[in-house]
């Protein structure tokens, strides 16, 4: 019994670690996006995401509907590497991260920065896949607002 006792212990403690282990490795992943979009790297960029990534915005149109717009990862990754170093300074919260084997989602407000100024906040929902060679973010969708926003 007490044997066992201390199998089940390991055991938890185990799994409890790679939780926590998996959880960072999503964050990193993320935090590696932004740090690439703040340092107009990329290539650094590109490395962050799966070969079939998503990029959607939820915006209203003229009329003020609701619509999805589609961006191109690949032009993403121009522009941002066009920029001047610290023009675009994207600054999450991770709320939520769930992670099930090979899949994670992740929840997080955010605030932008453009030039060192305030240009929108909204909230980041990404879906990252665990590839062989590690976490890779799949499908990012986010909505954009100027007010209603906590700026840091």
């Amino acid at each position: 019994m007490k044997y066992f006792l201390i199998i089940l212990t390991a055991t938890l403690w185990s799994a409890e670690m790679n939780a926590q282990t998996a959880v960072d490795s999503v964050k990193a992943v993320i935090n590696k996006m932004f740090d690439a979009m703040k340092n107009a790297d990329g290539e650094s960029l590109k490395t962050c995401f799966g070969d079939s990534v998503v990029f959607q915005t939820i915006s209203r149109d003229k009329e003020g509907k609701i619509v999805v717009v589609n961006e191109d990862p690949v032009e993403f990754a121009l522009s941002v590497s066009q920029l001047p170093k610290g023009a675009a300074d994207e600054r999450v919260r991770f709320e939520t991260i769930k992670i099930d084997g090979a899949l994670a989602i992740v929840w997080a407000p955010y605030n932008f920065y453009f030039n060192g100024k305030f240009s929108h906040c909204g909230m980041d929902s990404f879906q990252l896949v665990r590839f062989s060679d590690g976490w890779k973010i799949q499908y990012i969708i986010d909505t954009r607002r100027k007010d209603n926003c906590n700026k840091e």
